[in-house]
Parts: structure tokens; sequence; C-alpha cells
């Protein structure tokens, strides 16, 4: 008993006046008389709830007049004299109790109309309906389970500010019903692409989220160090390179849904750590990714949102298949008159490229600034799903030449809402146009960073053999975006990366 009494007074000593609103001082006073008494709420280990309050909402028909245990936070309550009702609130849904002092007790009434919205309690009781139509649960018995110290936002209708539901999402979650149905939709996203792809005979594997390698092309990686090797290390920033080295050893089908890492910017499009999907597919080009792609997309939609058809703010996206299949340098042409096969130079491709409007560098080559005159006049215009195919070597390192212009390559990405969604290739396995790609890339990046180095160990596994081969890697936030009508990236990540806030 004495351990109780302390520990709730240390509690008030603890936090002065000026550090807590008048409501939260209040509920850490009514903690401490609780464990004054030795009802230490913290102290409870479990509850043996019979039923989810949606399971009684559901079968009422069964379970009317029946016993039930159930248990959840109050969100609200009213207290009239002898008898009140609360709403309570589990993972399922709401549920109203009903509780009256001759049923279950002037003490245990009393402790009742002590408890604050946002605490957890069970509850012991027969189903009814109320007059009202409400279905109910008519208490027989009150118990305590957990008090919350902090009052949950005003108006139990939600919590709005957007800022405040990113940072302490578990609140948002509390308030939000909505909320929570999208990142249950997530889930049933994620088991809809695993179920899709094992039905493909593909393997989910797991590769290595610690690279000793700086590698990729523009994608600048997270670093930190290991004590024990006294070695840097870089967060992936994709699982290509590993997955490929599985199809050389003799997986013919493999994928990964993993987590990635890239240090750059953050819009409603980007996080600095977000969760792909990458599939590859040994004796397949392109073509025959995109139409896995189309496949993919069609069957989670139907299966996720019951209809191939979906609304993403506003707009009617068609995920039906077939697609259609543009190359980038006919995109251009159609869009601002840019012709990629006209020029005869880097300088004379950045020449057009500044007098159409894309913003180039000094540094940029021909498929570069087709890529730029992409972005300006393409991208924001492709709402519905569009293949765009056939990029420039100099910006395709991985991907395999067309046969019949090598300046042009198997490559595609898709487009969705003006966004990029994923981006795939016939996989270029010839490791000495391989090593000459990496490092020139590699001499590029130098620039920007001296960590930059080719990857030997890849190349060896190239040398080995790695049969013609197709592959994909596509954002899943992107698409759990699409599927739940998210405008930001962020309503879909249930922790998204937010500057520290600053004590002034």
């Amino acid at each position: 008993m004495t351990e109780i009494q302390n520990t709730g007074e240390e509690l008030l000593e603890e936090l002065s006046a000026e550090q807590l609103s008048e409501q939260a001082r209040i509920r850490r006073e009514k903690l401490a008389a609780l464990r004054e008494r030795g009802q230490d709420p913290y102290r409870v280990t479990q509850y043996p709830r019979s039923h989810l309050t949606a399971q009684v909402l559901g079968d009422y028909a069964a379970l009317e007049g029946k016993d039930v245990a159930v248990s959840g936070r109050i969100l609200s309550r009213r207290i009239m004299g002898k008898a009140s009702f609360i709403h309570l609130q589990d993972g399922s849904g709401r549920i109203q109790a009903y509780l009256r002092r001759d049923d279950i007790g002037d003490e245990n009434y009393q402790a009742f109309k002590a408890l604050d919205i946002g605490d957890i309690v069970g509850v012991k009781g027969t189903v009814f309906t109320t007059k009202s139509g409400e279905i109910s649960v008519h208490a027989s018995e009150l118990q305590l389970l957990s008090k919350s110290l902090l009052p949950l936002p005003e108006k139990f209708h939600g919590l709005r500010d957007p800022d405040a539901r990113y940072r302490q999402r578990y609140v948002d979650l509390i308030m939000n019903p909505e909320v929570k149905q999208v990142f249950q939709r997530r889930s049933q996203v994620l088991r809809e692409i695993r179920a899709f792809l094992d039905e493909e005979s593909f393997l989910e594997v797991d590769t290595p989220i610690l690279h000793t390698l700086e590698t990729g092309a523009a994608a600048r990686p997270f670093i930190t160090h290991h004590n024990t090797l006294d070695l840097d290390m870089f967060l992936r920033i994709e699982t290509e390179l590993h997955l490929k080295r599985l199809i050389v050893g003799g997986f013919d089908a493999v994928y990964e849904v993993g987590r990635i890492f890239r240090n750059e910017g953050m819009d409603s499009f980007h996080n600095p750590e977000f969760t792909t999907v990458e599939f590859y597919k040994a004796f397949a080009d392109y073509n025959g990714i995109m139409a896995l792609v189309e496949r993919l997309y069609e069957r989670v939609a139907l299966r996720v949102c019951g209809r191939s058809d979906v609304v993403y703010q506003g707009q009617t996206i068609r995920l039906a298949a077939p697609w259609p299949r543009l190359s980038m340098a006919q995109a251009v042409k159609d869009a601002c008159g840019a012709d990629y096969f006209s020029w005869l130079s880097d300088e004379q491709a950045r020449a057009e490229a500044r007098e159409k409007g894309a913003e180039i560098e000094a540094r940029f080559t021909k498929g570069e600034a087709l890529a730029a005159l992409f972005e300006a006049h393409v991208e924001k215009t492709l709402i519905q799903p569009c293949f765009i195919t056939d990029y420039p070597v100099d910006i395709s390192p991985l991907a395999k030449r067309k046969p019949e212009n090598p300046d042009l390559t198997e490559r595609f990405e898709y487009f969705i809402v003006g966004g990029e969604f994923g981006n795939g290739f016939s996989e270029l396995n010839d490791p000495l146009d391989q090593r000459e790609r990496f490092e020139k890339q590699v001499a590029q990046r130098k620039a920007l960073t001296p960590r930059a180095e080719v990857d030997e160990d890849f190349l060896t596994a190239l040398e080995y053999g790695l049969p013609p081969t197709g592959g994909i890697g596509f954002g899943v936030d992107r698409l759990v975006m699409l599927l739940s009508d998210s405008p930001s990236i962020r309503d879909v990540l249930l922790f998204p990366t937010m500057k520290p806030r600053r004590e002034s």
C-alpha cells in the first residue's frame, strides 16, 4: 500500500500546474486517489471480453437478452442522476452501455461518475435495445482497466488539424474512425499483392537493408556506422540488385515487399522511408512485365474496392487492362513538338529543351533533356493509367538496349493521376555493358559524393550469367493513396516522417 501511495504522490509532485492543463492535473489527482485506495488501474493485466462491439451489433438477433462482456475506450457519457449512458469504442466499432445505480451498486456508480472520457473500461451486462432503438449493453458490472491522463480533443467527432493528426496518430485513430479504415485497406492491398504474385509462382524473399556500398543514380542514401566493423553503411535505396542476384542463382521469379530509405525531400508523393514491391521474372521482357502490372492493379482494385473503376480526388480512374502504351519520345513530340530523333548533340538537345520551357542543367545529355521535357509537358497530363516506354539509355543504367535502336532501352514507367507509380524494364544482363554504365554513373556521382562505388559483386554475378529477365519496382504507398482516395502519402503512413517540434 505504501508503494502505491508514494507513486501517486510522486505523479503530482513531478508535474507542476504550469506544465499541465487543469483537466490533466485533475486526472492525475484521480489516479493518485485510486492508488491510495489500492485500486491502481495499471495493475490490471487482462479482461475476459466475450465479444467485440461489432459482433454484438451485427449479431443482435442471437444475442438479445444474453450476457456479454465488452471493453473499450469511453468516448462520450451522459450522467442522469441514478442512470447514465456511455459509448465505448474498441478496435471494431462503438457501442452504448446503460448503467443504473441500482444494478451496479452505489459505490461502483459513484466510482463510475468519477471516470473521464478517454478512460478504458470493461462492461459486463445484457444486450438490449433502448426506447430510441439503439442496441446497447445493460451493465451489471463495470471495471476501470486503464486511466487516461490526457483529455481527448474537444468534440469527439474528430481531430482535424493535419499536423496534429500525423504527429499523434494514436489520437487520430481514436478520434477519426475513417483513418483506421485507410490502414485496414492498406493491409488488404498488401495481402492481395502477395496473393497475386504467389499465384503467379513468385517466391517472396528478404534482402539486406544495410549495404556496404553507396550505389544508385540520383537517390541519396542515409548513412550509418557499424561499430564492430568500424565501417560506414548505407540504408538501401532499392532492392533490385540483390533480387537479380537471386535470378542468377536459379530462382525463376522472386519478389520483395521492402522498406526503402532515400535522403531526399518530402511532399505529398514523397516520404524519406516508404514501401515498395519489386519483382523479377526470368525469361520475360518488359512487355510481359507490363502485362503483369495491368493484371495486378486490376485484381487488387477488384478485391479491395469491389470494382476496377476507382474515384480519386473527384476523378474516375479506370484500372482495367489494357492500358495505353506510348514511347517517351513520341509523348514529348506530341506535347510540345520537340523531336528527340532530330537532335544531333547534347548541346542542341539542351538548347531546344530550354526553349520549350524545361529546367535544364549544363551537364544534361540528350536523354536527360528528353526526360526534363517529359516532366514539364507530359507527366501531369497522364491521369488515366498509361505506360511510357523506350527511355534513352543515358537515363536507364540497368535496362537492356532496344535491339533496333541501341540509344533507347526496353524500359517503361507507368503514370496515374499525373504521377509516376512504377518503373520496370527488360533487365540488362550484358556484364560488359553494365560495367561501362556503372563506371559512367559512378564518375558522375563522384562530383556529389566521394563514396560512390561500382558494385563489383553484382558485376561478378552477371558474369556467371543472368538469363533474359523482366522486372519492376512500384510504390505501395502510392497505390494505397489511389485506392483509398488519399491526397497525401502522409495519409497512408501510420507514422510519417515529421520535423521535430522545438520547444520555445
